[in-house]
């Protein structure tokens, strides 16, 4: 059972569980995970939309996505703004208040009417208490994922450096290069670093690392074993000392409810790159980097301009 809040102006929290959830309810438990990278998972079958911070849910809330002609893509995005005040654009000046965007191409997380059923032009509408909340916890570079169907996010530690095999000194260098980085979520204003994420494909086989919107750096990417299938999504939180190497987060997820989720540990122990990637990527790590490895390839009609986007359906 969880506290719960109904729709905009008419909120009421209430106690229920999140399959009983009516239009406009949301639960909102920050106690549970205080701190640490939030994934936001937005079902399209279940029209809900589901928080973790540091791989614990301390949220669900009804939502409403795109009607048919108007449908929301899924895939692996992340926030590219944000804008408490927003107006569309598009849509005869329309308010869409504590706006994350997802694509410049006008798909967005904010608060709007909540029918019960899909009813947007594409967007993911909230209730709106429930949008002011996670605007609050978010940041640029949040991962969002829209899918089909998705798993808790669960913890993994991976020896060493993702990408490489492991070696006995990589771990001291690794811990060395994190020393002072923290979550996007805690920097201040004054502090200009970048949001690094990483996509691979194993289409291409390639990988990309990109900053700010910005591609920075590509490799070749080498497999081991069969294809990788599905989209996975792995959050760094911290070195793992007792282990000796990486501790992430693992999320699957899949447009089609019946696609078999395979575990994050058995995908990125078998993928390598190039020395000079993996080197720049040790210099780049920070928490709450996301990593995507995807079956798409990395065309560009799959992204819109620089956007951080692997759109399945869209």
């Amino acid at each position: 059972m969880a506290l719960t809040t109904a729709p905009h102006a008419l909120s009421r929290q209430v106690y229920k569980d999140a399959t009983e959830l009516q239009p406009g309810e949301f639960t909102w438990e920050p106690d549970l995970s205080p701190s640490g990278a939030v994934a936001v998972i937005v079902s399209l079958p279940e029209q809900l939309v589901h928080v973790y911070r540091n791989g614990v849910r301390i949220a669900v809330s009804t939502c409403s996505t795109g009607k048919p002609g108007h449908s929301t893509p899924t895939g692996v995005f992340t926030v590219l703004q944000k804008d408490a005040d927003h107006r569309s654009s598009t849509y005869n000046n329309a308010p869409m208040p504590n706006m994350n965007r997802l694509t410049w191409s006008g798909i967005a997380l904010h608060a709007g009417n909540l029918p019960g059923y899909p009813a947007s032009h594409g967007c993911v509408r909230l209730p709106l208490e429930f949008s002011r909340r996670l605007f609050e916890i978010t940041h640029v570079g949040t991962p969002v994922i829209i899918a089909g169907s998705h798993t808790d996010p669960w913890e993994l530690t991976h020896p060493g450096m993702v990408l490489n095999g492991y070696a006995e000194n990589e771990f001291e260098e690794v811990v060395a290069s994190l020393d002072g980085k923290s979550h996007p979520s805690d920097w201040d204003s004054a502090e200009a670093r970048p949001v690094t994420t990483m996509i691979a494909s194993s289409a291409d086989l390639q990988i990309l690392m990109i900053e700010n919107g910005e591609e920075i750096a590509s490799s070749k990417l080498t497999i081991d074993g069969p294809p990788i299938l599905g989209e996975h999504v792995l959050v760094f939180r911290e070195s793992h000392p007792g282990q000796r190497g990486m501790a992430w987060h693992g999320i699957s997820h899949h447009e089609d409810p019946a696609f078999p989720h395979r575990p994050e540990e058995l995908v990125i122990n078998r993928i390598r790159a190039d020395q000079p990637f993996i080197s720049l990527m040790q210099r780049k790590l920070h928490p709450g980097l996301v990593f995507t490895i995807t079956d798409l390839t990395l065309h560009p009609d799959r992204r819109t301009g620089n956007d951080f986007v692997i759109m399945t359906v869209s």
